[in-house]
This record gives C-alpha cells, structure tokens and sequence, in this order.
C-alpha cells in the first residue's frame, strides 16, 4: 500500500488572478486555498465592496453590506434569517454553476458525474442536468428523486458496497447507465435480475492500494476498508473475469474512488498507472480493451482561510499527461476519463445560518451555544473538522475573543468551532458559517427531534425555498404506532 502524505501548505492560489478583473469567480476560487488576497466583488444590488481575506471561503458573490451584514448571491444574510428562520442552508446557485463550468473546462474530454451524496434535492439535479454533468447515485432514493425531475437515467452511475435488491431493480427499470460493481456477490445477482435476454453496462470498482485523504474515515483507497475489490490481490482481476463470463453484462471500464478531502495532484497519479497497468494485465489475458477509466473524485476544498485546496487545474494537467503515458507505454488506446466531483461542486456554494441561544463563562472557556449543531452538520463530531463562524446582522466594534461555538444537543462532542468572535457577542445574534454545502444536510439526523433546516436558493437579488424545514408535524406523521 502506497501511503501519500498531504502537503501542509496551498497547492495554488488562483483566486487572487481573478482580482485584475475586479469580480471573483468561481473559476478562480475552485482551484484556491483559502489565502486569496484582497478582491473587489460585484455586490448585485448594493455597491461593489471589498472582500477581506476573512471571506476567502465564501462564495464569490459575498459581499458586505451596512450593518454589519453579508449578502450572498445579493441577498443579505440575516435578512434570508428573518425570513425563513434559523437554523437555515443558503445555497448559491451561480457559485454552483461557475464551478460546474470550471470543471467541465478543466476537463473539457472527460465525462463529468456530480456525486449526489453531497447535497441532493430536485433543483441540484436540475442545475446538475443544465450544466451537462452526469450524476453519480449511490441509492434508490437518490436515484427516483433525480429521474422523477427529469434527470436523463442514461446520464446517472449507480455505485455503493451493500447494493439492497430494491437499488438494483429500480436501476434497471429505470434505464441507468452504468452499474459499478462493489463486490463478486453482485456479479451473481445483477446478472440475474437483468436476465439472459437483457443488457447493463457495468464497471468495476477497484482499490489501488493509496492512502490518501483528509481523515482516516474517508480514506476509501485502501484494502483495509469496505469498499472495492484489491488489485494487489488478484480479487479484481478474478472478478472481472466472472462478469466477462456473463453476457448480458458489459464491462466498460474500471472505477476507484481514493477517498475525501485530497489536497495533493499524487494520488491520483499513482492511480492511473495503477489502473492502467491493470487494464494492461485484462488486454493480455482477455484481449480486453476498456474504454472508460472513473477516477472518482475526493478533490479537497479549504473549510477556513489558509487551509490547503486541491489544483484543479494542476490536476487535469497532470493527469491528462500521466494517462496518456501510461497507456502510451502499455500500448493501449487512451481510454475516456471519468471523474466525480460532489463536495467541490456543493460545499463552497453553501452557508448555514444559526441564531445564538446562549452565551456561557465557563473558567477560561466562552461557550455560543446556537440553534442547531451535529443533527444538522455532523462533520465535526465525526471528523474532528472545524468552520469559521462569522457574526452578522449587526456591526460589533468590540474586541475579537476566543470562544467555542457548540450545538445545542446533548453531547459533549456537539462542537462546531473553535473561533474569534466579537467579544460583545449575546443570544439573539445570527452566525453564518460558511463551506456548509456539502455533506450537511445530507448527513441530518433527527437527533433531539429537533427537525432538519430549510435549504434557500439566492441568484441575483433573489432567495427561493429549495427544502422546506421538517417540521414537528413531519415527525409526528412517521411515528404511527402507539
């Protein structure tokens, strides 16, 4: 197993490039750190403003507005607070969309697939099918939700380790693309269901031997875990083997997926002359010739200034060039490149909005405690991840001070941030917290049945519910059993 050690510094700041201009994009930010220098903003409606380095973070449209308040995408903060209450999601639809652009530039031969388990909802699959992506599914739910709004079924993968019978069989009704094949067990079952008279394209999902990612629970490219089939020990091979025995099966490419949060272009260079030498061994043995090769995604974002980003333009260069040499050297055609973005598409795009309940002294400890926490971002008790908070609503000319920001569930480890708000903060202040677009409301909970926030869309001076709140009624109707 090859272990790749993540660099501690930026791999690139292209977001200072688009400062010439006097308007951030989304093009430049993708590929940044969190360190951007001091840019000017197009405000929508309001005046231009200067973004400090403190909103490297944010979406490019943020702005500041009186008050003390942030508006994205022209909409101000608190304003979207009142309105819909808090806590709530603020996703913004032109950040998404610039950064679907950036990565179909990048990439312009490959097929890009956005990885659905990041933040799905009817209008995300919409964007996602306007854009010209693919989507990358990993459940029935995930799988109805974006067809029954008119997602293209041929465009959408169908992956996972534990497939249920259900997942399998909505997928063929439905029509998907492809399947990929998680373990020898499915090889059986999927043959089965499609039937000797029936067609699915499948791939198979391979595990290079890479240990890469941003923590050990999101590290997928090592044998020591759940998903994918080891090429190290001959389990690939004898499972593509199986499913070239099956006719009704086709095999069209390998698919591996190294983990979450990858910062560094390495990785996935050494699972291209990975893979490659594998789809080399499959042309000798089989006569084989695969015309796709999914490399998944991973590609880490900067949760707070300074932290490191992957290059995405470093990335497509250097993997364009590894991929060519690879096949150039084992004599086989270059294959169709397929990656999978989720978390770099969504989580920049997002803010969630919390109103302080409580301010607590606790010896050398400041606790803001707010109105929501790990029902609504588990993240950080899993992960150990932190956020910066910002205060908004109001303009504070107090001192900064060090304070914990935590949620308002019983656990000890319902921590959000460790950051430096104005010291004067109290109940009733709004916190946005930016980076909030991916793996928030997707991983709630119903912890406290305390209900899931609302998800707003904000476009050009404009917000619009996306996802409504799950409300006390909503939870009343599923329990049925007195």
């Amino acid at each position: 197993m090859t272990t790749v050690h993540e660099p501690a510094t930026a791999t690139a700041t292209a977001a200072t490039a688009a400062t010439a201009t006097g308007t951030t994009t989304a093009t430049a930010a993708i590929a940044a750190t969190g360190t951007a220098a001091t840019a000017t903003v197009a405000a929508g409606p309001a005046t231009a403003a200067t973004v400090e380095v403190g909103l490297s973070v944010w979406p490019a449209s943020t702005t500041e507005v009186p008050h003390g308040d942030l508006a994205v995408g022209g909409v101000p903060l608190a304003e979207i607070a009142d309105r819909f209450g808090a806590p709530v999601y603020v996703l913004d639809e032109a950040e998404v969309r610039d950064r679907c652009r950036t990565y179909r530039d990048a990439f312009p031969e490959a097929e890009v697939l956005y990885a659905a388990k990041a933040f799905l909802c009817r209008a995300m699959a919409h964007w996602m099918d306007e854009e010209g992506f693919g989507l990358d599914v990993c459940s029935a739910g995930e799988l109805e939700l974006a067809v029954t709004t008119g997602f293209p079924p041929e465009r959408i993968v169908l992956h996972g380790n534990a497939k249920s019978p259900h997942d399998l069989d909505l997928a063929l009704r439905l029509g998907v693309g492809r399947i990929v094949i998680d373990s020898p067990s499915e090889i059986a079952r999927l043959a089965a269901a499609v039937g000797p008279d029936g067609h699915q394209k499948v791939m198979v999902r391979v595990v290079p031997g890479i240990r890469a990612g941003g923590h050990e629970k999101i590290r997928t490219g090592t044998v020591d875990q759940k998903f994918g089939l080891s090429i190290a020990d001959g389990y690939a091979a004898h499972a593509i083997a199986r499913i070239l025995d099956q006719p009704q099966l086709e095999l069209t490419g390998l698919h591996c997926h190294l983990g979450s949060q990858i910062t560094s272009v390495t990785p996935y260079r050494i699972a291209v002359r990975r893979l490659v030498g594998l789809m080399s061994r499959l042309h000798e043995q089989h006569g084989l010739v695969l015309p796709e090769l999914d490399l998944g995604g991973g590609h880490g974002i900067a949760y707070r200034p300074g932290e490191p980003a992957l290059d995405l333009t470093a990335l497509a260069r250097k993997i364009r060039a590894e991929l060519a040499d690879a096949c150039a050297t084992a004599g086989l055609p270059v294959p169709r490149l397929i990656i999978e973005p989720g978390r770099a598409i969504a989580g920049p795009a997002g803010i969630a909005v919390y109103r302080v309940l409580s301010v607590k002294h606790t010896g050398e400890h400041v606790f803001v405690a707010v109105d929501g926490g790990m029902s609504d971002n588990p993240r950080p008790a899993l992960y150990g991840v932190r956020y910066a908070p910002r205060l908004i609503g109001r303009r504070s000319t107090a001192d900064p001070a060090r304070v914990t920001v935590v949620g308002r569930h019983c656990e000890a480890g319902d921590i959000l941030a460790e950051a430096d708000l104005p010291a004067d903060v109290r109940p009733g202040d709004l916190l946005a917290v930016p980076v909030a677009g991916a793996y928030h409301l997707s991983m709630a909970s119903g912890y406290n049945l305390v209900g899931r926030p609302p998800v707003v869309a904000v476009r050009d001076g404009r917000a619009r519910l996306l996802v409504r709140r799950e409300s006390l009624d909503d939870i009343r109707r599923r329990d049925v059993g007195l």
